[in-house]
């Protein structure tokens, strides 16, 4: 719904449905012509696709035609009958016209050294600078990213900087308030405006970014693209015991079941993570010792050659 005010001075909600029933209709025909077609390349009658699938023939036909709102459980039926993906059903690419699905399809049979040859190329042809001479920690609340990057920062002779110091300045207020103010979804337009001021602003830098960042596909794409980033892992606990070790004791405070929380996170992010060029494992490591890995890491792999 969308609202507008009449010259009345009276608020009145404009009817989006039919736009709504437009959109549907569109992915019914959509869905029916790919499914159609596919049946045809095939080579088989809609009466064996109906036996194999347990779909009714007047379901298929309806389908087909762009009439049969079908269920995904049935839709599932039929894509497996046909061994098809059943996005390739619903998605905006028609999987047999399109480039960046067969690109897409190429890449997942890849080794992981093809991978990488091919997102590196792939960041250097879509930015004129590439990766420059920027390098991004990632990694869970606790990793060390300010620290472990500040220190390092100091000893590389390299500008340093905290994306979320950065939000706050391009917002106006503490991150906190943004949040209150704006929630999660103002809080990651403003990220991704102030990770797009960094790379214009700066070939040369360590930058530390919040955990979160990897749950927002088009802003942690542009950071893999744009930086070399290195992640630093470390177990739940030591995550947890080093963020109260800061004076925090918001992950503990009144929630019992911080730990499983925690360590739930950490395994529903760690296939992100794993997307860094580089895994930085700083668990029962003392300071010192994990500063030198990381020097290390950064100068053998010339993060910050021209």
């Amino acid at each position: 719904m969308a609202e507008i005010t009449t010259f009345e001075g009276v608020s009145t909600q404009i009817d989006t449905e039919s736009e709504m029933e437009r959109a549907i209709s569109a992915l019914m025909i959509q869905v029916g012509t790919r499914v159609r077609n596919a049946r045809e390349r095939k080579g088989i009658s809609r009466r064996i696709l109906s036996e194999s699938s347990g779909v009714s023939q007047r379901y298929l036909a309806q389908l087909e035609a762009g009439t049969g709102n079908i269920s995904i459980g049935l839709l599932k039926r039929v894509a497996h009958s046909l061994d098809h993906k059943i996005e390739w059903f619903v998605g905006e690419e028609d999987p047999w016209n399109s480039t960046s699905l067969r690109v897409a399809e190429l890449f997942s049979m890849a080794d992981s050294e093809t991978r990488e040859v091919v997102l590196q190329a792939l960041a250097k042809g879509g930015t004129q600078s590439g990766h420059a001479e920027r390098i991004c920690l990632i990694g869970l609340r606790g990793a060390g990213k300010s620290t472990l990057g500040r220190l390092a920062a100091e000893k590389l002779d390299v500008p340093f900087l905290e994306l979320n110091k950065e939000i706050a300045l391009h917002g106006g207020m503490p991150i906190d308030e943004i949040l209150a103010l704006y929630g999660p979804e103002g809080y990651r337009t403003l990220e991704a405006s102030s990770l797009d001021r960094v790379i214009e602003n700066h070939d040369r830098v360590i930058l530390a970014v919040a955990g979160g960042i990897v749950s927002e596909p088009e802003t942690f794409n542009k950071l893999l693209s744009n930086f070399h980033t290195i992640w630093l892992k470390a177990t739940p606990q030591e995550h947890m015991d080093r963020v109260r070790a800061q004076g925090d004791e918001r992950p503990m405070a009144g929630n019992a079941d911080a730990m499983e929380q925690l360590k739930s996170l950490l395994a529903s992010r760690e296939a992100l993570y794993a997307r860094a060029s580089i895994m930085l494992d700083t668990s029962n490591c003392a300071l010192d010792d994990s500063l030198k890995e990381l020097i290390s890491t950064i100068v053998s792999n010339h993060l910050l050659d021209s």
